[in-house]
């Protein structure tokens, strides 16, 4: 699981050592020598768990999906961000913090209830 990208689709093969990585910041965290460079790309989806290669000089819209499952490999890579939220008990055993907007709450009790009627008018 790559630390840097959340999102990785797919782990890339390095063509100077022959290593899967999930991006290029990985391989130089783990590597102690360059990223070669290369025009052709060796690809598997994390998806299908298949291997592709993908020219970058010859690269189009289309070749943004897996040849084999057609998964969209190329998304926008998100980095991970610290949030604040608000956590609860599980709402399946317990809904006391949720109010369904649905549910209409009962009216009033007057002195004349017009469900009663027919019971108290005999």
């Amino acid at each position: 699981m790559c630390k840097h990208v959340l999102n990785a689709q797919v782990a890339i093969r390095a063509p100077c050592c022959r290593k899967w990585y999930d991006c290029t910041e990985c391989h130089q965290d783990s590597s102690d020598h360059e990223l070669l460079q290369s025009y052709e790309m060796t690809f598997a989806c994390k998806k299908c768990k298949k291997c592709f290669r993908k020219d970058a000089r010859e690269f189009e819209d289309a070749d943004e999906y897996c040849p084999h499952c057609d998964n969209h490999f190329v998304l926008e890579a998100r980095t991970p961000k610290a949030s604040l939220q608000v956590e609860s008990e599980d709402v399946r055993k317990d809904a006391r913090m949720l109010k369904d907007d649905r549910v209409q709450a009962e009216e009033q009790q007057t002195i004349f209830n017009v469900k009663d009627a027919p019971d108290r008018l005999g």
